[in-house]
């Protein structure tokens, strides 16, 4: 199953619940606008290479599209529409101002210098530049892009556009318009939905142990985060394979160890596995994500969790921090088993959010401190948890399910004010 298809079925089922226009559902069906581009860019050595590129916004009734920017060798316009969907659930979930929209390069960007990342991060914009903007649609950090590659992107358009125009991109530095607290804001924002859902399910532990799939920014940020706040973090991943120590990772060696040495001062080169100075025992990806752990955090890629593993699958309850990362079917035999899924569309909300905070700022000319970005957040994430556990009570239904009805509340609500054929068809 193509990946938009299976993200799409539990939409197809949040419909079905609700009294939905078949105009809301044509207008939800399919993006609103998909591009893709060549990017030209010169090597080092002279060689002209030609890179893949992509942008997709699917809908903007609630605002302009907000999404990441991915550079990765899998990048396809499958994995650019699947993604804008997901983004269109969460910013209204979140009750932000934006539609939803993603993009990326088709590209391995371990293999680029730094001059070369550059070049392609600026070839980009020179070719998008008429299709985004702080009102049309905002690009962020996402998979193997940074602040730093944000900054140059965000300079760039300020040079073709022959304006100064921070609020078009996200995820910037802070000395050129960022926001305090981006880079920790994914993390931050899961640990809020995960300390609401333990304050409410007495049944997990008091040190509760955790695995996370993805040591990447948001995973090694979130597992510092639990670490500090006592959760016993037994398993990480990344590429390269797994760790696991049933007592604890020590994850600041961990961290230590991935950041003492970087490919270009962009990527990490060192693979957690040939760690010298922390106890553990090697594993893979496959097995980390059959331990048996309270908490099973998949926070690197789509469709890890499948109906081929699903059964192997111990954990107590799993909050996706990556985008789709267990996918519709092996969700729903998850939860036949009582294990809870808390979908990504809430987890994972946290970027998106302090982006929102960036934006605005930018538009006004503000800058906040850390303390009001964070407490914001926190008290953002909590109330869409308590929103989405209210009406995942009120329909008896599966986390995930419950999620997207509230969103899909909100987009309902917008488009039909847009107009729709019941109220061309009615009496004035």
């Amino acid at each position: 199953m193509m990946l938009f298809e299976d993200a799409s079925a539990s939409l197809a089922r949040a419909m079905e619940l609700l009294d939905v226009s078949e105009d809301v559902v044509e207008r939800l069906r399919v993006p609103v606008a998909s591009v893709k581009m060549s990017l030209p860019v010169r090597m080092d050595n002279g060689d002209l290479e030609v890179f893949p590129a992509y942008r997709v916004r699917y809908n903007t009734a609630l605002g302009p599209g907000k999404g990441g920017l991915r550079f990765h060798p899998a990048v396809d316009v499958d994995h650019m529409q699947t993604l804008a969907l997901w983004m269109t659930f969460k910013c209204a979930l979140l009750d932000l101002p934006f539609g939803g929209a993603k993009g990326g390069v088709r590209v391995d960007p371990k293999t680029l210098s730094k001059m070369e990342l550059e070049r392609l991060s600026r070839a980009y914009i020179d070719v998008f530049a008429e299709f985004i903007g702080p009102h049309r649609d905002v690009p962020a950090p996402d998979m193997y892009t940074n602040a730093m590659i944000m900054g140059w992107m965000a300079d760039q358009y300020a040079t073709i556009m022959r304006r100064h125009s921070p609020a078009v991109i996200t995820g910037k530095p802070l000395a050129l318009g960022g926001c305090p607290h981006r880079q920790e804001a994914t993390a931050s924002g899961a640990v809020s939905v995960i300390e609401a859902y333990l304050e409410a399910h007495q049944h997990v532990s008091d040190s509760p142990t955790v695995a996370i799939q993805g040591f990447g920014n948001a995973g090694a940020k979130l597992a510092s985060q639990l670490y500090e706040a006592g959760f016993r973090v037994v398993a990480v991943s990344d590429s390269k394979g797994a760790v696991y120590a049933p007592e604890g990772l020590d994850i600041p060696s961990l961290r230590r160890h991935k950041s003492q040495d970087q490919v270009h001062g962009v990527y990490d080169a060192y693979a957690l596995r040939d760690c010298p100075y922390a106890k553990f025992e090697k594993i893979t990806n496959g097995e980390l994500l059959a331990l048996k752990v309270d908490l099973l955090i998949p926070a690197a890629l789509e469709n890890q969790i499948t109906e081929t593993n699903v059964d192997q699958v111990r954990a107590g309850v799993i909050f996706e921090v990556a985008n789709g990362p267990v996918t519709h079917k092996a969700a729903q035999k998850l939860e036949a088993r009582d294990v809870d899924v808390l979908p990504g569309i809430l987890v994972n909300a946290g970027g998106v959010t302090v982006s929102y905070y960036e934006w605005g700022q930018n538009l006004r000319g503000e800058r906040w401190s850390e303390k009001q970005v964070v407490s914001s957040l926190k008290a953002r994430m909590r109330d869409a948890y308590r929103r989405v556990d209210a009406k995942r009570q009120e329909l008896k239904s599966s986390w995930r399910l419950a999620a997207y009805v509230v969103a899909l509340q909100r987009l309902n609500e917008a488009l039909r004010a847009q107009g729709t054929r019941e109220f061309y068809e009615s009496k004035i």
